[in-house]
């Protein structure tokens, strides 16, 4: 029997959907050590706190959650930073958060279990932070298997294909934190894939830094939609494969394998989350991002004219340095051409360390407010006529909860946690398939006919 066995961790997840990912693997390494999970942050003897970095509200979430663990913990419990926070601040971290036992890199996974074995060791008042911040451009543990914590639904489920990011975004922390883009080998997210749909996955959402860049690290050309090809080839189970994070295509790259792709598999959502960042090419030119906005309009044309039903997501910054008030015109204008059904709007976040952070003509709060809510006062016109062309559509859902008469449903249309939902009257169980017709739509949620068309239970 381990050593381990009585060792109760607690894994607090902060962040993205990626952070989710990692603290699944960093559940499975504890387990096959020895170490019992449990949902109870009292019962933990060590509470791990999966940490994001990348903007300033990120980093003061964590900081606000560590140092409320570090306040409130009961005597002989252990806290531990993990993730991006980590990486990004290292040593700083033990002297910003009062009682921190360990601070653990992004590519530190492995070693996870090693580090709360040196501080067990620790006795008495003889206690030091245990530091491990491997450098950044070490391989991540491509291969580490996961385990789901049983909460959220079962149906759906995230797989990182990819971390780390080769663009130069001025505005961007992410490759400081976690180096270049380092695709994960095929076999291995094959395997992952087949072991998530035994687990009663039904819909698949790739993820990573940028999703459309998978392969090119290993000189592949078509990474990502043969990438594609091979899960569904594994997985026919799979009702639904959904792409997140796709880097707009730029110069000859014109994204048609992919474009193809979707048009032509059953099983690909008609959905693609495309980061664009703004509208005006002068504005994208000091982000260093592909500042040709006439292209991006003809590509996003092609794409309709190919899956003229696809929903098409978005991020948006406002408030970037030298935004005038001319270049966010220019802005509403793109939106009001582009047409996105979603939109994330986000004001400008000042990273030390990024090209961005020096440049002249920062713009003040107060003004990156005003934008952000005009913006978004401005998609919300355009979401609510992109959602109300889909009333009368026969559309399957996926049910996630029920309660007070109602069951809160997504359609292809809404990716987990960042999009809307498809209300239904009736209380239906989680996990149900329905085929149902909209009969209604807000700027951000559809509703639909109580009387399911179809039901498919898992």
């Amino acid at each position: 029997m381990s050593r381990h066995t009585a060792s109760r961790v607690h894994i607090v997840t902060l962040g993205c959907p990626k952070n989710e990912v990692d603290s699944e693997a960093i559940a499975e390494q504890l387990a096959d050590s020895g170490y019992r999970l449990t949902n109870h942050p009292r019962r933990a003897d060590y509470i791990i706190v999966n940490t994001c970095g990348f903007l300033e509200a990120a980093r003061q979430e964590a900081l606000e959650t560590l140092r409320h663990l570090s306040a409130t913990r009961r005597d002989g419990q252990r806290l531990i930073a993990v993730g991006c926070l980590a990486q990004r601040d290292g040593a700083a971290l033990v002297r910003a958060v009062p009682g921190l036992d360990g601070v653990v890199g992004v590519r530190s996974w492995r070693h996870i279990p090693a580090v709360l074995d040196q501080i067990a060791a620790q006795s008495g008042r003889r206690r030091w932070s245990v530091v491990h911040l491997p450098e950044v451009g070490n391989p991540l543990d491509e291969d580490a298997p996961r385990r789901r914590d049983g909460r959220g639904p079962r149906a759906s489920a995230y797989l990182k294909i990819a971390d780390g990011c080769s663009a130069v975004c001025a505005f961007c922390a992410i490759p400081a934190i976690k180096g270049p883009a380092h695709s994960r080998p095929r076999d291995v997210l094959l395997q992952e894939t087949r072991s998530l749909v035994d687990q009663g996955v039904r819909e698949l959402i790739l993820i990573g830094q940028d999703t459309s860049a998978y392969g090119r690290d290993r000189g592949e050309r078509d990474g990502l939609p043969t990438l594609i090809r091979d899960i569904l080839r594994v997985a026919p189970e799979l009702r639904w494969l959904r792409l997140m994070y796709a880097y707009p295509p730029a110069g000859r790259d014109r994204g048609e394998r992919l474009i193809e792709m979707i048009a032509t598999e059953p099983r690909m959502c008609h959905y693609l989350d495309v980061p664009v960042q703004h509208g005006h090419p002068d504005t994208l030119r000091r982000m260093r991002r592909p500042d040709d906005v006439e292209a991006l309009l003809r590509w996003l044309e092609a794409l309709r004219a190919a899956v003229p039903d696809i929903a098409l997501r978005t991020s948006l910054i406002v408030g970037y340095p030298g935004e005038t008030e001319s270049e966010f015109a220019g802005l509403l204008s793109f939106m009001q051409a582009a047409r996105f059904d979603r939109v994330g709007v986000f004001r400008y976040s000042r990273e030390p360390g990024t090209p961005a952070y020096d440049l002249p003509d920062q713009v003040p709060e107060e003004v990156k407010q005003a934008r952000y809510e005009r913006a978004m006062q401005h998609q919300q016109g355009i979401s609510l006529e992109r959602n109300q062309a889909q009333i009368g559509r026969h559309l399957e859902v996926l049910v996630e909860g029920c309660g007070d008469g109602i069951s809160i449903a997504r359609s292809y249309r809404d990716a987990p946690e960042v999009d809307g939902f498809v209300l239904l009257q009736g209380e239906h169980p989680p996990g149900d398939w329905l085929t149902v017709q909209v009969t209604g739509a807000t700027p951000y949620d559809l509703i639909a006919d109580c009387s399911p068309l179809r039901v498919d239970r898992p």
